[in-house]
C-alpha cells in the first residue's frame, strides 16, 4: 500500500519513517517537509541513512492524494485542520497525528487549544484511535485521529477500573514526566540543553490539555462524567513516559482482585504488558525498558489502608505514544496484522 506522510521532518514524523521503511506490507511514496524539501530524508532522520533514498517534497495536497492509499497527518497542532477538509473530500484514508481531531466536542478547543475549531462538523468523523479499545471499528475505518502521549498512557492504564466500577470517578489524580522529545524539534529557552539537562520540571500543576482526552474516553467507558486531576512534568530523558495515577476505591479490593481486572482487561493484547514483580530491580513499569518499542507497561500497588489504589503506566513517547500507535491503527485500517512492522523488542540499556 502507499503511503504518505505530510509532516515528515519532526519527531513523530522521523518515527513514522523509521517505522514505515521496514514495513513488509507499505511503501513510503512522499514524505513533506517546508522546510527540507529537496533534501534527502537521512539528512534530517540520520538513522535512516542506506534504509532510503527518499527526499522531501512540498506539501502539494493533489500530488500526495494521487500517489497515496493512506496518510498520516503529523504537523502541528492547528495546522491539521487547515489541510483536512481536501484530504477528507478526496476519500482517502487519513491517520492524523495532531490533537485537532481528538476532542469530539468542538466547545472543548477553546478551552484546551485557545481557538475555535473551524470545522467542527467533522470531529466526530474521526475515530478515537487507541486499538485496545476501538479494534473492531478500526478495521475498515476511513478518518482516524491518534491520541496524545500522555493521553493513552492514562486512558490504557486507568480503564480497567473505569469498567469495574470500583473507584472514586471524580477524583482520578494523574502525575505524568515525560522526556525532552515530548515538546517537538522547535527550539526555545526551556528545551535549550543547558536549561533542559537535568531538571524533574513541573511545567503544567494544573490543566494540561491532555486532560481533555482523558477525561473524554474515561467518561465514555464508565457512562458518566470523570474528573481527571493531571499534573506533569518534564523529566531528564529523552524518550518515555511514567504515569503514575492514584484513585480511591468505593470498596476495599484485594491484590488478587486487581489483577483479575486488568488481566481480563488484556488478556491477548499484542502490546500491553502487565509489571508487577517482587524480584530485580524493574519491579514496577519504568520507561526505560519500553525504549523503542510499541510496548505500553501497566502495573500497580494497593494502599489497604488508605483504600487507595495506585497505578503505573510506562510508554515510549514517540512509539506507543505516537508512531507506532499511528502505524498499529494503520494496519488495522488496511487489513494487515496489527503487529506488522512493530515486534520489535525494547532497546536496553538506554
Amino acid at each position: 500500500m502507499r503511503i504518505g506522510v505530510i509532516g515528515a521532518s519532526g519527531f513523530v514524523g522521523g518515527e513514522l519513517l523509521r517505522l514505515l521503511t521496514l514495513h513488509p506490507e507499505v511503501e513510503i511514496t512522499s514524505a513533506t517537509s517546508r522546510k527540507y524539501s529537496g533534501q534527502y530524508i537521512y539528512r534530517v532522520h540520520a538513522n535512516l541513512r542506506n534504509l532510503t533514498d527518499l527526499q522531501f517534497t512540498d506539501r502539494n495536497l493533489e500530488k500526495i492524494i494521487d500517489s497515496s492509499d493512506l496518510i498520516f497527518t503529523a504537523v502541528p497542532h492547528g495546522t491539521a485542520v487547515d489541510i483536512m477538509p481536501r484530504l477528507v473530500e478526496s476519500d482517502i484514508k487519513i491517520v492524523d497525528m495532531s490533537a485537532d481531531f481528538r476532542l469530539k466536542n468542538p466547545d472543548s478547543y477553546p478551552m484546551w487549544y485557545n481557538y475555535s475549531h473551524p470545522h467542527p462538523g467533522l470531529l466526530k468523523k474521526f475515530l478515537y484511535g487507541l486499538p485496545e479499545m476501538r479494534r473492531g471499528k478500526l478495521k475498515g475505518a476511513r478518518l482516524v485521529s491518534c491520541p496524545g502521549c500522555m493521553a493513552l498512557t492514562s486512558i490504557l492504564s486507568l480503564s480497567p477500573l473505569l469498567k469495574g466500577n470500583i473507584i472514586d470517578q471524580k477524583r482520578i489524580i494523574v502525575d505524568a514526566k515525560i522526556g525532552s522529545s515530548g515538546a517537538g524539534v522547535a527550539s526555545s529557552r526551556a528545551t535549550n540543553h543547558a536549561e533542559r539537562y537535568g531538571v524533574i520540571r513541573p511545567y503544567k500543576p494544573v490543566g494540561h490539555r491532555h486532560t481533555a482526552e482523558v477525561e473524554q474516553e474515561l467518561g465514555n467507558i464508565s457512562g458518566s462524567e470523570v474528573s481527571v486531576l493531571m499534573s506533569t512534568h518534564g523529566v531528564n530523558l529523552v524518550r518515555g513516559i511514567l504515569c503514575t495515577s492514584q484513585l480511591f476505591l468505593k470498596n476495599p479490593l484485594s491484590i488478587s482482585d486487581i489483577w483479575k481486572l486488568y488481566r481480563e482487561a488484556y488478556r491477548g493484547e499484542p502490546f500491553v504488558r502487565l509489571v508487577r514483580d517482587h524480584q530485580g530491580i524493574y519491579r514496577f513499569p519504568d520507561p526505560k525498558v519500553v525504549i523503542g518499542s510499541n510496548y505500553c507497561d501497566i502495573g500497580f500497588e494497593l494502599d489497604n489502608r488508605n483504600d487507595r489504589i495506585v497505578i503505573m503506566a510506562a510508554t515510549d513517547n514517540l512509539v506507543k505514544g505516537a508512531a507506532g500507535n499511528g502505524v498499529q491503527c494503520m494496519n488495522l485500517m488496511l487489513g494487515f496484522d496489527e503487529r506488522t512492522g512493530l515486534d520489535a523488542a525494547p532497546i536496553h540499556p538506554v
